[in-house]
This record gives structure tokens, sequence and C-alpha cells, in this order.
């Protein structure tokens, strides 16, 4: 195909319009492409609460989490994996996260550990921002907007399953 004027001139027009598109901005605060998502629930009295949630597995997958998000979408979560067992001092943190969220520190068998609410830090300094530890070990955690465990009654000792996977919700003894 030969390139003309014409058709060259069209193109360079049409481009500045790709800018208007959904999705198109560099900016966008859209979850990442490369991002994995599982269904889960977690199962308390109130019964079970089933959210769609992205996984974090790798180091630059946790270090980026939910930061410049300006929402997240009421079912929905980040869950954060990890392949040994984190100690209870190793924290969370909310640099450039925009909004506040509730986190979840689950055990090996799926139980929560800990819930910690984390309000955003507006410092533009991550030294200035505070950490949330989870003040015992946990091998998961699980982050979805704030005041999502306390309206449903989720609460310490509550089990978390991924369906998919069969996981977690060992019987509680």
């Amino acid at each position: 195909m030969t390139m003309n004027r014409r058709t060259l001139l069209k193109a360079s027009l049409m481009l500045p319009l790709a800018w208007y598109l959904p999705g198109a901005s560099l900016w966008a605060q859209t979850s990442p492409d490369d991002a994995e998502t599982m269904a889960l629930a977690i199962h308390s009295e109130g019964g079970p609460h089933r959210l769609e949630v992205e996984v974090a597995e790798t180091v630059s997958q946790r270090q980026r989490g939910l930061m410049g998000r300006e929402r997240l979408p009421e079912s929905s979560g980040m869950l954060f994996r990890f392949k040994r067992e984190q100690s209870a001092n190793n924290a969370f943190w909310m640099y450039r996260t925009l909004i506040p969220l509730d986190i979840a520190f689950i055990d090996s068998d799926g139980r929560i550990v800990a819930i910690n609410t984390m309000p955003p830090c507006e410092s533009s300094s991550p030294s200035d921002c505070p950490s949330y530890p989870a003040g015992a070990a946990y091998h998961s955690a699980l982050e979805v907007n704030a005041g999502y465990f306390a309206e449903r009654g989720i609460q310490v000792g509550d089990c978390v399953s991924i369906p998919d996977e069969a996981g977690f919700c060992q019987s509680a003894d």
C-alpha cells in the first residue's frame, strides 16, 4: 500500500481523537491489563460474601497494590498472596493510595487473623505515611473498600475461600 499525502493527513488528524476514547488515557484509573482476577467468598455469621479480586503475587504487583485508584467497585478488592508465611510485624501502607481501605490478614487455613482500616496518606513523602502491621502471622491479605467488613459483620476468625482452588476454609477446632 502506497501512502499518499491525503492518507497521511487523515491519519495524523485522527491520532489526537484517540485520546478521547475510553481507556485511552495514560492516567486511566483501571486495573492493570496483566492483573489476574479470581472469585472468593468470605464466610461469616451473615452468610457468604462474594468478591471478584485482583491478585497481587509478584513483588511489583504487591508494591503497586491499589495505588492511584480513585475508586474500587463495591464487590471488588485485591488479594495479596505470599509463598511463605509473613511475620506479624510485616505491614502495609497507604502511600499514593487515594481511597480508604480495610485490610484483612489471612492465615494458611483461610482464617482472618486481623483486620485494619487504613485511611489514605496525603503526604508526598513515603516516610510520612503510617504503616499497618497485621499483629499476627499471615499468608495473604485482602484489601477492600473501608467499611466493607464492618457493614457485613465480617470479623477475626471468619474464613475466606477460593472456590476455583478449593482453597482456604479448614474446619475451626
